[in-house]
Parts: structure tokens; C-alpha cells; sequence
């Protein structure tokens, strides 16, 4: 109870694109690095494999994320001092909302990149070695939100199941 009689009501969190509806959640936190993306990836994986989602679903999922994540370890971070990636997703009926933060260097722009896909109709040795991810979370996701805010980095990433 507060001084004035009234009750204590907890605050509630305001958080980036969130299911109105979620049925599950999963919260997880990882070091920026290749082999805790491979473990972290594998955790959602098994949890995914709960849901309905088709094997398909849980591809697609995982192709975008596992993009996303790389991108953090490789250029949010200096490879010397590996940061923190916190996941939050929440999954409904009809949608899958993933929100990656981190308090590495920011997006160019403060905007996530095009996602231009990379030329690829030269000889095998002349591809390049990246520039792929974007184009796929891009293609992949049905919504892509990014904001800075208080030294952290938050990408939403929404996927609908129906889309998957």
C-alpha cells in the first residue's frame, strides 16, 4: 500500500512490437559470440519445436534469425570485446515477434540496410562474401523495425505464420 492508501500497482514495461495475444514467450541472453549463436539458435529451435509451426516455419525462422544474430556478433562488437544479445520472442496464433537488443556500435543511418541483394550472376571466385543476410531477413520477415535508444540497439522482426 502506498502512503495514500492506495494499492501498489507494478509498472508495466512498455516493449517494442509485442503480440497482443501471446500464447508463448521465450527470454533469452547470450555473449556475441559464433559458438553462443549456435547454442542460442538450438535453444529456439527445440522451443519452436513445441509450437505448430511447420518444419518449413521453423526453417524460415531460423534462417532470419541465425542472419540477424550473425550480423550482431560480426559488426556490433569488436572482436576483442564480445557485448551481451538479449532475444525476446513471443509467439501467437498467427504470428512470431523476435526483438534483438544490443549495446553495440549502431546501425549506418540508425536504419538496418536495404538488403539489395549482392551480384550474383559473375564467375563462383568473383562472389562476394557477404551482403546476403539483409536481402534474406528482408525477403523473409513481414515487418522490420529498428530504433537506438539508451545505448542499445533494438531490431523487431515479425514474421506471420501464414508468410512462414
Amino acid at each position: 500500500m502506498r502512503q495514500d492508501g492506495a494499492p501498489l500497482v507494478p509498472r508495466q514495461r512498455p516493449r517494442a512490437v509485442t503480440p497482443e495475444t501471446a500464447a508463448q514467450r521465450l527470454s533469452l541472453s547470450t555473449p556475441a559470440s559464433d559458438l553462443a549463436v549456435r547454442d542460442v539458435l538450438a535453444r529456439i529451435r527445440s522451443w519452436l519445436h513445441a509450437s505448430a509451426l511447420t518444419d518449413e516455419d521453423r526453417g524460415t525462422v531460423e534462417i532470419v534469425l541465425a542472419e540477424a544474430l550473425n550480423n550482431i556478433v560480426e559488426h556490433a562488437y569488436p572482436a576483442d570485446a564480445p557485448g551481451e544479445i538479449r532475444l525476446d520472442l513471443a509467439l501467437d496464433q498467427a504470428r512470431l515477434v523476435c526483438v534483438l537488443s544490443d549495446h553495440g556500435t549502431a546501425l549506418p543511418g540508425l536504419r538496418p540496410p536495404d538488403g539489395t541483394l549482392p551480384a550474383h550472376d559473375v564467375a563462383r571466385d568473383a562472389l562476394p562474401e557477404g551482403g546476403f543476410g539483409w536481402f534474406l531477413i528482408r525477403d523473409l520477415a513481414d515487418r522490420i523495425d529498428y530504433r537506438r535508444a539508451a545505448g542499445w540497439n533494438h531490431l523487431s522482426l515479425e514474421l506471420r505464420h501464414s508468410r512462414l
